[in-house]
């Protein structure tokens, strides 16, 4: 049996199980799903999934922090949950695998999964590292952070950050620290490095090898070694991003109608300020913007020419706009290339940095750098039809890899 855990905390972690549940019960493959619970959860019952809530289930408020103390944002001395919790969700996780007869268990970002799953005997598969893979920094591929969490970083040349944090990611235990504790009472296997909080017995790698700049083999023939757990492997499955099932509402369609050219502003998981002083600092444009306001209470912004939403399905958005504007998770930067819209980010920590570098590397997107202006930077990318010619070269290589069926086609092996 399997068991999709997402972390509903997060939009595009869980839009991506709800692709990775349609696909497997496409296969014919029994799934059952559980989640700690989250602003996002609902997008489960809206789906027609029946789902089950371990734990105290988290609040929008808990989650908020949750986000905010999360890899790469957060102190690198904490984990993210306190060490009463990890034991909370480890046993409740633990305890649904055995009754119910789970042997693989896929998350997203449900880290205490990493215990869990050795707590119960389960096999463990992720897909929340993305493209952040140890092939990509053992070959020095990663990107110089835009905002480093070391706050003695933050002054430091480009080539120092980028040499650093290619060297270090299974040489720091930072983020492991609660994890280990626990593991230690529960006398099972710890978390050796920030690389390996992120890898499972087997991490999905959602991309192509034309962006991700390795190919599938290399992928597939690495092998953990010292700040890894021994299990781990890597498999790459393609483009795996949201297609909600969410009708375009019509007012929005209206909108996009209008001449003229749009911005699509979709800062999904990202403190309200932050979205606040991107569409002030766009406004300055004469262009209109479409906000995807998820969780937030954005509407105050709205104006003419500003309009404010909540959650909207991205995949029939991004075709229609000339620019989209994301912090560049993963899903919403390959839902722009599968829309083959230019994408402009402005990443919030490393992993969203590497997705937006492959893309830009590729001459699609443009990311915001510290000394950047965003309304200037907009303005350069509405003006270059090289970055639509890029993306669109991007969409087509897309459109020849299903990467939720690929990803179900792995899962299914590992029964």
């Amino acid at each position: 049996m399997i068991c999709l855990l997402p972390h509903c905390a997060y939009l595009s972690e869980t839009s991506r199980m709800l692709e990775l549940h349609r696909a497997l019960t496409e296969l014919g493959l029994e799934v059952r799903v559980a989640t700690h619970g989250g602003p996002h959860e609902r997008l489960l019952a809206e789906a027609g999934i029946q789902y089950d809530v371990l734990g105290p289930g988290m609040t929008p408020a808990r989650a908020a922090r949750f986000v905010g103390s999360a890899v790469g944002l957060g102190d690198p001395r904490q984990s993210m949950y306190d060490d009463a919790e990890i034991r909370t969700y480890v046993a409740a996780e633990a305890e649904y695998f055995r009754a119910n007869g789970i042997t693989v268990v896929v998350t997203g970002f449900t880290v205490t999964t990493l215990l869990s799953s050795r707590l119960a005997g389960v096999r463990l598969i992720t897909e929340h590292a993305g493209s952040f893979v140890p092939p990509i920094f053992e070959r020095r591929l990663l990107p110089a952070p835009t905002r480093p969490v070391d706050p003695r970083l933050k002054r430091a040349p480009d080539w120092l950050t980028r040499f650093l944090i290619n060297r270090t990611c299974n040489r720091t235990t930072a983020y492991c620290s609660g994890f280990n504790r626990v593991a230690e009472t529960l006398g099972v296997e710890g978390v050796p490095s920030l690389a390996a909080l992120l890898l499972g017995d087997l991490s999905l790698v959602p991309e192509i090898p034309e962006v991700l700049g390795i190919s599938s083999a290399e992928i597939a023939a690495w092998r953990p070694g010292k700040g890894y757990r021994a299990s781990s492997q890597l498999t790459t499955v393609g483009p795996l991003y949201a297609h909600l099932d969410l009708p375009l509402p019509a007012e929005v369609q209206r909108f996009l109608d209008r001449p003229g050219p749009t911005i699509y502003l979709a800062m999904t998981s990202t403190p309200p300020a932050q979205v606040r002083t991107a569409i002030a600092e766009l406004s300055r444009l004469d262009v209109r913007i479409l906000v995807a306001g998820t969780i937030h209470d954005l509407g105050d912004l709205a104006t003419d020419r500003i309009m404010v939403e909540g959650v909207l399905p991205s995949h029939l958005v991004m075709p229609q706009v000339e620019l989209a504007v994301t912090t560049g998770g993963q899903g919403s930067v390959q839902t722009a290339m599968a829309c083959g819209t230019p994408l402009l980010g402005i990443p919030l920590h490393i992993e969203q940095d590497l997705n937006v570098a492959l893309v830009e590397r590729l001459g699609a997107a443009r990311h915001l750098g510290r000394t950047d202006n965003l309304a200037d930077l907009a303005t350069r990318m509405l003006d270059n039809p090289s970055h639509l010619e890029a993306a669109e070269r991007i969409q087509k290589l897309y459109a020849a890899v299903d990467g939720p069926t690929e990803a179900a086609k792995v899962i299914a092996q590992q029964l």
